[in-house]
């Protein structure tokens, strides 16, 4: 008996040296810093940079650090190397459970079991996570637990974490406890830490963010609680609320409050099931599981989208919900993270299998500048849902009431505008500047009439959601017809600066006639066209939310945006060509003189701001991230008015026109009174000939 008793002393003596000499070799060989406190996530220190040249595009790559397996890529960047792509990785299946070999092999040696059943061999190798899990912790999964919070949070780590994770969810989910879930989120948590979110972005792999997402809520999905409500995980970056439902339940909701950015305030999202969609269910017991992450919206990336869901950020909390499929119908509120009152929030549900936030599948029934109420769709596919914010959208409803007016008055000033150009055509083009002078009008007017028609039915159309190729169609209509707006306004701005530089020569009709439609309507569809083909394939034409031209993916805008600046440019200039021409200097001249040439400038000007398209100048302020709600009513006002300014100044403001409706007006009350008209618009001619000669103010604005 005591020769057995110190044979099972020896035993134990020589377990314990072996387990030492087990974790001296983890700490040596692998670099897994099993015994560090516990606390933030941390990183381990890389080299930033390559050596060597630096030219674009060429790459790079550098080993990790020490104890690390993988590499670090750089790419070149504006001259300089950028880290793009990081796999240290200081874990491994078999480090998970490396300690627990020699544990599991001193339990086995008891006072009554005989000596010869003890195996001295080395324990079987690890294959997989699940097996792993099975031989050491099956209940509970706790033993991979340690390992994982004690690794350093490396894009490496965070990528095998995530696999990790995938894998039990697939595996052993098929009976998940409330201590399984426990240990699964503690895993989870880790690697959502605020710590660690800039590491996600060196990850290869872009979909790591959405295989977390889908396996946490695969495996959250198979949790079984009893007839009680109970918080299941109350983990700083990932919280679990479940509780029974059935058809005779009331109105249930879950509130879920995380601190965000170490502020004082917390963050809310609450998640209501309706009474007349718990009607639906069955008289047995069924359960309803909600998930709240605070952090993932910043890491979840959209496939094929990365640009743009970096300009939507999440603004709120990421809310997961696993109900019974008869369940349809949710209710979810959510606080802004980013209160800012010219963001725009927007409702939307994760399609986990397009591995993108999906704007069908909600409606946004309240945006106040604190919270945002959803009303959502919840189906198999799509169960996580959350708030996106647009910083670049404004959406106010003074705004709003100002573009409806404005379009709706510019439109019936523009077919009042036409209707008196074809009144009068006959009498008011006597000359070949007045005639060129209301060719521009006519076309500038209908360019502007089709863009704003164009433009509220591709509003309408995108509110409905119909055919892809109908939204294509509109995009390249209002394209074309706002680019033929701005080029037949530089054109009316290059003949002005021809009707002040050359006096004695002109050039003849038909050939301004065909320049003018070239600029007008050729330069337009060259642009709108060439765009259409580099982008559609490409299917970066539009933008998502509006039958508009994309400017996330492609850019697209810029064929719109950077003609309409440079015109704008041009058009300036000539108003301040026009400005100093106005200007007659004399000897001696007294100061009523130079009160007109003040008011002859001014009403140049005033007349010129419309007609050449000067107030869209106001549209490089609002394109300023943070700019002020009043430039964007400012610009709203001067520019959803531009019909109604045309009319007044290009077109009633003309006494010639006056002059040819009077006498259209008069020509019933008999011919007397035609004939003294018909000699006042006789006059006025002569008096435009006149000053065309001498270089006046209306041919200046002709």
């Amino acid at each position: 008996m005591k020769t057995q008793a110190t044979m099972i002393c020896c035993l134990m003596l020589f377990l314990a040296i072996d387990c030492s000499h087990d974790r001296s070799k983890i700490h040596t060989k692998d670099g897994a810093k099993l015994q560090l406190p516990e606390g933030k996530p941390k990183t381990e220190r890389i080299q930033e940079k390559c050596h060597g040249p630096c030219i674009a595009p060429s790459n790079c790559s550098l080993p990790c650090a020490q104890h690390f397996r993988g590499e670090i890529g750089f790419t070149c960047h504006q001259n300089k190397w950028q880290k793009s792509t990081e796999t240290c990785t200081s874990l491994s299946v078999g480090l998970l459970f490396k300690d627990l070999s020699s544990a599991s092999r001193l339990s086995i040696a008891a006072p009554s079991i005989p000596l010869h059943i003890l195996d001295f061999r080395a324990p079987e190798p690890v294959q997989s996570v699940a097996q792993g899990i099975r031989m050491n912790c099956p209940l509970d999964y706790a033993c991979i637990v340690d390992a994982v919070k004690s690794s350093e949070a490396t894009s490496g780590n965070i990528a095998f974490i995530v696999e990790l994770l995938k894998n039990i969810s697939q595996d052993l989910s098929d009976n998940v406890t409330r201590e399984k879930m426990k240990s699964y989120s503690k895993v989870a948590n880790h690697i959502l830490d605020t710590a660690t979110i800039s590491n996600w972005a060196f990850i290869p792999d872009v979909n790591a963010s959405s295989d977390l997402l889908q396996s946490v809520n695969l495996f959250a999905r198979q949790l079984h609680i009893g007839n009680e409500s109970e918080n299941v995980v109350d983990e700083l970056f990932i919280q679990t609320k479940a509780f029974p439902i059935n058809h005779n339940t009331s109105e249930k909701s879950f509130r879920f409050s995380r601190n965000m950015n170490n502020t004082t305030e917390d963050i809310i999202g609450l998640i209501e099931i309706p009474r007349h969609e718990l009607w639906k269910l069955p008289p047995n017991t069924s359960q309803a599981i909600s998930i709240a992450f605070p952090t993932l919206g910043a890491v979840l990336k959209e496939a094929h989208l990365q640009n743009e869901s970096l300009l939507r950020p999440v603004n709120g909390l990421v809310l997961s919900v696993i109900v019974p499929e008869r369940l349809q119908q949710l209710l979810l509120t959510f606080e802004k993270i980013n209160k800012s009152r010219n963001a725009r929030a927007q409702c939307v549900g994760w399609h986990s299998r397009k591995r993108r936030w999906d704007e069908n599948v909600c409606k946004t029934t309240l945006d106040t500048v604190n919270k945002v109420k959803c009303r959502c769709n919840h189906t198999n596919v799509v169960m996580s849902f959350s708030i996106l914010m647009s910083p670049k959208s404004i959406d106010d409803k003074i705004l709003g009431y100002i573009t409806c007016i404005g379009l709706s008055v510019s439109i019936l000033s523009l077919i009042l505008c036409l209707l008196i150009e074809a009144t009068v055509w006959s009498q008011v083009v006597v000359t070949e500047i007045s005639y060129m002078r209301h060719l521009c009008i006519v076309n500038i007017a209908v360019s502007l009439l089709a863009a704003n028609v164009w433009f509220i039915v591709a509003s309408n159309f995108n509110r409905k959601g119909l055919d892809h190729n109908w939204c294509v169609a509109m995009t390249f209509f209002s394209h074309f017809f706002y680019l033929s707006l701005f080029f037949w306004m530089l054109f009316k701005a290059l003949l002005i600066i021809y009707g002040i530089l050359v006096v004695f020569r002109r050039m003849l009709k038909s050939r301004m006639m065909a320049i003018g439609f070239v600029i007008g309507y050729g330069c337009p569809l060259i642009i709108a066209v060439t765009t259409v083909a580099v982008t559609v394939p490409e299917k970066g034409y539009m933008r998502r939310d509006a039958c508009w031209l994309n400017w996330d993916n492609t850019k697209a805008l810029l064929a719109f945006a950077i003609p309409a600046l440079i015109i704008v440019a041009v058009n300036l200039l000539v108003v301040l060509v026009v400005a100093v021409n106005t200007q007659r200097p004399s000897i001696g001249s007294s100061k009523s003189q130079d009160v007109a040439i003040i008011m002859r400038i001014s009403k140049n000007v005033a007349i010129l701001t419309p007609l050449l398209g000067l107030t869209w100048g106001f549209g490089i302020a609002i394109l300023i991230d943070g700019t002020s709600l009043i430039f964007h009513i400012i610009f709203a006002l001067l520019n959803a008015f531009q019909g109604f300014f045309i009319l007044l100044f290009g077109t009633i403001m003309d006494h010639k026109i006056r002059d040819a409706l009077r006498m259209k007006m008069c020509s019933l009350k008999g011919p007397s009174r035609v004939a003294e008209v018909s000699h006042s618009l006789s006059v006025s001619i002569l008096k435009g000939r006149c000053s065309q000669q001498n270089h006046s103010e209306i041919n200046i604005i002709a």
